[in-house]
């Protein structure tokens, strides 16, 4: 018998994505802190990406609060309704 995975639990979703400038708006459901590693995983999109900075209101914040959108700016294709999980 094979062991499965334990099932990742979801922080956020993408809501939106900014193609000419690569930034996916994200709402998280728990708080999010620059630094930390998150992984993107959709229909087509699977990859983890560090935070280097987040925005909030077009202003520079560290951390993003439960229930809030920010903006990341990320290097791969994201689409509206993939799933964030914090990676491990």
């Amino acid at each position: 018998m094979s062991k499965q995975p334990k099932e990742e639990k979801p922080i956020g979703v993408v809501t939106h994505y900014f193609g000419g400038i690569d930034v996916a708006i994200v709402k998280f459901n728990t708080t999010v802190k620059v630094g930390e590693t998150i992984h993107f995983k959709g229909a087509t999109t699977d990859f983890t990406e560090k935070i280097k900075s987040m925005q909030y209101d077009h202003q520079s914040i560290e951390s993003a609060k439960q229930g809030q959108e920010v903006g990341i700016k990320i290097g791969d294709k994201v689409r509206e309704g993939d799933e964030v999980f914090l990676a491990k």
